[in-house]
């Protein structure tokens, strides 16, 4: 060995290939398994990285190799190999921030409210679709069906993947990372999509109050200044979005206690049992239910920033779910039973009017700032989880090391920018339109969520899970059976164009995951996984 030359310290190498970000470090030679390997990544004693482009003959067991790092452009392997090398400076993945606070049980459980719900701005359309009666019992039997299973398998799987990215390394982890990166890539749509919502239903509620808002390039001004001015709550910090929508969540609930309190001398019960089964939308019931009762799971992608997730997780779960039904069935009851039955204009923002006629112009005005309020809080709170969700893919290396960059806050600056921008992008679908394709790529992700459920179960029985739901695998395996049938029905009432509008985000997640191989390969961009993440061999 000449002067300036140092050997290495070694390098393992297991698999099918190794990943950049892989180095080990152990004494002595390195030794590297047979098979066609593609890349060798080294550390070297002086604290640089040798990256050889060697492939390396298939066919032998083993082979020990001395590897010299220097500025040379060619390494000795064994007799008859040489590879050659170039030197780069020696960079570990990024280390977990531990400056910034973890969010605590109280924003916890307002962040799911609005992740989930946000109130009753949206459920409208589902008197105008199917009448009082089905209303009311679609809220009872829904989430008995559909939200507590949810709730149940994400506060069990959060806890047992208590990371950043949440359902992705469930999916990773019970199947192959190939479908964890589809499952991303479908729930990041779906939350865009959802995303897209919000600006919508905060003008749908001021229109009739501004009605220069109800169209044109002031509501377009409209939307990108809102989705501006929220995006940089988000990028404040995550404790600044939590006890922001306790905050909203309170302010937000307070108009609908009053409407309530006004409407009892009014009610009269024989309204909430009208019904007309000959006049019924499914389509549009079905999907304004799910959609205002789903989406339990995308709390799991916030586990990494959760203090003791392992206990905060599933109380906070438990709450949100008593908080959500009483929002929903609550101001449900008194606007059907206070005022005289028209289906007809039982739309969105029509609990604004309702407002007026039972309490006044300022009743009507409290609610319409309650509504802009809560879509600031809805929309926060699912930007977060989306923008999260990128960070844990970063993490985990299934995209570029740069999407789990930190801002000053602790905040995931460019899965930030990206939702904001899907957000901008997708605004000019409709109400109807936008719940309906989110609702198409949610219940494909919920599918593949229950299967990962299961598989898990009997995958690792005896892996720590700090909440387990008091049942058995096969106890567990039935109670998902009606929400895989109100999934199923949810698809088979979807229109052509949400099919088409769905699939094109699903082929966007076949064609990327084998760009970002390549990308990967050619080392284009850098790839590593963040250091003290959950171990399982899938991953």
């Amino acid at each position: 060995m000449t002067a300036g030359q140092n050997k290495l310290t070694s390098i393992a190498v297991s698999g099918e290939s190794m990943p950049e970000e892989a180095v080990y470090i152990a004494a002595g030679k390195a030794q590297i398994d047979g098979g066609n390997r593609e890349a060798a990544v080294v550390a070297a004693e002086v604290g640089e990285v040798v990256i050889c482009d060697q492939r390396i003959a298939s066919g032998s067991d083993a082979m020990e190799v001395e590897l010299i790092a220097s500025e040379s452009t060619s390494v000795p392997m064994g007799d008859s190999n040489t590879t050659e090398c170039k030197v780069l400076p020696l960079q570990s993945p990024p280390p977990r921030p531990s400056n910034h606070r973890k969010i605590s049980l109280i924003p916890l459980i307002f962040l799911i409210f609005y992740e989930v719900s946000g109130g009753p701005f949206g459920i409208e359309d589902t008197v105008g679709a199917a009448g009082p009666l089905l209303a009311i019992i679609g809220f009872l039997i829904f989430p008995l069906i559909w939200s507590i299973p949810e709730a149940l398998i994400t506060a069990e799987l959060s806890t047992m993947f208590p990371e950043n990215g949440g359902y992705v390394m469930w999916i990773s982890t019970a199947f192959t990372p190939f479908w964890g990166f589809q499952q991303g890539c479908v729930k990041w749509f779906s939350g865009v999509i959802d995303n897209a919502l919000y600006p919508i239903l905060f003008l749908d509620y001021l229109k009739s109050s501004i009605p220069a808002l109800e169209g044109g390039y002031p509501r377009i001004l409209a939307v990108v200044a809102l989705t501006i001015a929220l995006t940089y709550m988000n990028y404040r910090g995550l404790n600044v979005v939590g006890w922001a929508a306790v905050c909203l969540g309170i302010f937000s609930l307070l108009p609908f206690v009053v409407m309530g309190f006004i409407s009892i001398p009014k009610l009269k019960p024989s309204r909430w049992v009208v019904t007309d089964l000959h006049n019924i939308n499914w389509n549009l019931y079905l999907n304004t239910l799910f959609w205002n009762l789903n989406y339990w799971d995308s709390i799991s992608t916030l586990a990494g920033e959760v203090h003791n997730p392992g206990k905060t997780l599933p109380k906070a779960l438990f709450f949100a779910v008593i908080l959500v039904i009483t929002a929903y069935l609550y101001p449900l009851l008194a606007g059907i039973g206070g005022i005289p039955l028209d289906r007809n204009l039982w739309t969105d923002g029509y609990f604004s009017d309702i407002a007026r006629i039972l309490g006044g112009v300022w009743l009507r005005w409290w609610v319409q700032a309650a509504s802009a309020l809560s879509n600031m809080g809805m929309f926060v709170a699912e930007m977060s989880s989306d923008s999260y969700q990128i960070m844990g893919m970063a993490e985990r290396g299934m995209l570029p090391e740069v999407f789990g960059k930190r801002s000053k806050h602790g905040t995931p600056v460019i899965g930030i920018l990206f939702s904001a921008s899907g957000v901008v992008l997708l605004s000019w679908l409709s109400f109807q339109e936008i719940v309906a394709a989110e609702n198409f790529l949610y219940c494909i992700g919920m599918l593949m969520e229950f299967a990962a459920f299961v598989r898990l179960r009997m995958k690792y029985p005896s892996v720590r899970r700090p909440y387990r739901i008091p049942m058995g695998t096969l106890g567990c395996g039935l109670m998902l059976i009606p929400p895989s049938a109100l999934v199923i029905a949810v698809l088979a009432f979807s229109s052509l164009k949400i099919v088409l509008i769905s699939l094109g985000g699903l082929v966007v997640g076949l064609v990327l995951h084998p760009f970002l191989k390549f990308v990967r390969k050619k080392r284009w961009l850098r790839f590593s996984v963040m250091p003290g993440l959950p171990e399982f061999e899938a991953i």
